[in-house]
């Protein structure tokens, strides 16, 4: 964390696709992605939940961490997304325009609302000297393409619900 910046963690979903980027100049791959955010509360007069206005964040994710987000994540999983909050301005055809970045520094699934299976991303480092013993890598585990994890899929109907909650 920096001195003077505005760090925040969200809660929330993934309302757009999660597209992965490469700067200009073929450089930092970075990922992006909006997410919405809505405070829920129960109103006990009423008997039900109410919710407050939908605040929207375009969220930025850089290198590894953007690599791993890409291949993880999609639109409307619920997430918990912490990083340093900035605003961006814009003119565009109708006049002045900002919107809320979050440049994210840590991301993953709201386990409040499903389970996942972590698998540690594995680079390979070059060694630097006859000294360097290879890395041990036979606790890892490697996850196949499918991503199906050999879970079974939630029914439909239990999925409307779930994301009924991000509503």
């Amino acid at each position: 964390m920096s001195t003077h910046s505005l760090d925040l963690t969200v809660v929330g979903w993934i309302g757009t696709d999660v597209r992965i980027h490469h700067e200009s100049d073929g450089g930092v791959p970075f990922t992006t992605f909006r997410l919405g955010s809505t405070r829920r509360w129960f109103d006990k007069q009423a008997g039900e939940w109410r919710d407050a206005q939908t605040e929207w964040f375009n969220v930025k994710v850089w290198r590894t961490t953007a690599l791993n987000a890409a291949r993880s994540l999609r639109k409307g999983d619920p997430v918990i997304v912490q990083g340093v909050l900035s605003t961006e301005e814009w003119v565009g055809a109708d006049g002045p325009r900002t919107s809320l970045v979050l440049d994210a520094s840590a991301l993953g699934p709201n386990l409040a609302f499903g389970s996942c299976h972590f698998a540690r991303t594995v680079s390979p480092v070059p060694a630097t000297g006859a000294e360097d013993a290879p890395t041990d890598v036979s606790a890892y585990e490697e996850i196949p393409d499918d991503e199906g994890g050999g879970l079974e899929p939630v029914a439909d109907e239990e999925q409307e619900l779930a994301l009924a909650g991000a509503r």
